[in-house]
């Protein structure tokens, strides 16, 4: 079999699907790889270090796409905005494409990437089970982006994050609030507590509690009825919007309080929940800070602008959208793993085998056969 890398075509996209050495361990398994020339250089691994593994760097990326069984990337042409049409027009029936593909958004293009023939596997419907953890690529990034959150909140902020002691007078610790107890929260609470930060964190799931303050965290209590706050997946469940009313003013006063925020709620293929209003905003230390995670869905900050910085009532709110792509070599070793893990799902014996009773190649499997054949997906295209 075999399995092309490719660069990422996605505007400021840095990473590369496949490193080096995550690939040297799979070509012991009948799995060959091509390269298109410089398709890892802007995470750091140059065309050489993939030559040194054995792996052969064709003329161009037509090429990686006529001779790949398997075309690996970070963002699939769904993901990719409209330069992902390119690569769509690369595509022939029966290529395998294997990536993030924002498959519950990007409904034309999927539709696109179908009407190929080509089979698209989706890495971000990954299901939540034991089994899976090592696929994960959602809960990889969310770790690089939870950490890089704090340092960008850190360097923003006219403030130092720990308390010190010194000859001229005590520095008192910022104070910073992580709303979303996920993968990213968590990291975001970890990194904070590190640089010294007074940390609270705020969920609507329960359940996150022990986790928050196993961390050094306090978790707030709102007062709101949350039991069915949580789906079988370990997602939040969307809420009345009722409850979102309540949990915002609630949520305000404990904003008000703190010099950074931290937001990362997110609903998979719906908007963010908008949780913090002007008001709260307002209620801000002039000089504070709010990186909201959540921008590419819309934000959890009304105020939010994706992929800028504003400044509201003297806060400065930042909306990033990419943070993995900041931190392209070791995210892309992460991504690497995760997808290496996945491809032996669909290798035996160096040929490729497609297990459909395979719960996971299931989930992730979005086109074949020329229409779109995951059930979540088709429910989005029907809506």
């Amino acid at each position: 079999m075999v399995v092309g890398i490719v660069k990422e075509i996605a505007v400021d996209e840095f990473r590369v699907a496949m490193i080096p050495e995550v690939a040297a361990s799979l070509m012991g398994k009948g799995v060959d790889f091509i390269l298109e020339p410089g398709a890892g250089i802007a995470a750091g691994f140059p065309d050489a270090v993939y030559v040194d593994r054995g792996i052969e760097v064709v003329a161009s990326r037509s090429e990686v796409f006529e001779k790949a069984d398997v075309v690996l990337q970070v963002r699939t042409p769904g993901a990719s905005g409209e330069r992902g049409q390119a690569d769509v027009d690369l595509m022939r029936e029966g290529l395998v494409v294997v990536g993030g593909a924002d498959a519950l958004t990007a409904r034309d293009m999927t539709q696109a990437v179908a009407q190929k023939g080509a089979l698209l596997f989706a890495l971000e419907l990954i299901p939540r089970i034991t089994r899976a953890q090592s696929m994960d690529i959602l809960s990889s990034m969310a770790t690089v982006a939870g950490y890089k959150a704090v340092l960008l909140a850190a360097q923003t902020l006219p403030r130092m994050f720990p308390m010190l002691m010194t000859a001229s007078g005590t520095v008192r610790p910022a104070r910073v609030l992580v709303i979303g107890g996920g993968v990213a929260g968590l990291q975001a609470i970890a990194t904070a507590r590190r640089l010294g930060a007074v940390v609270q964190a705020y969920d609507v799931r329960p359940a996150v509690r022990e986790q928050v303050e196993s961390l050094g965290a306090d978790f707030v209590d709102l007062g709101l009825d949350t039991q069915d706050s949580e789906d079988a997946g370990g997602y939040a469940r969307a809420q009345s919007e009722e409850f979102y009313d309540r949990q915002r003013e609630a949520l305000g006063r404990v904003v008000a309080e703190n010099n950074v925020v931290i937001s990362t709620a997110a609903i998979p293929g719906k908007p963010s929940p908008v949780l913090i209003i002007e008001d709260a905003v307002r209620a801000m230390a002039p000089g504070s800070v709010i990186v909201d995670l959540a921008a590419e869905r819309g934000g959890n900050c009304v105020l939010t602008q994706a992929n800028e910085t504003v400044v509201v009532h003297d806060v400065q709110i930042l909306g990033p959208t990419n943070l993995p792509a900041t931190v392209p070599y070791h995210a892309s070793q992460m991504f690497a793993n995760n997808v290496a893990n996945f491809l032996e799902l669909l290798v035996d014996e160096g040929e490729l085998n497609i297990d459909l009773e395979d719960e996971i190649v299931k989930a992730t499997l979005v086109t074949q056969g020329g229409e779109v054949v995951n059930e979540q997906v088709k429910g989005t295209l029907a809506s």
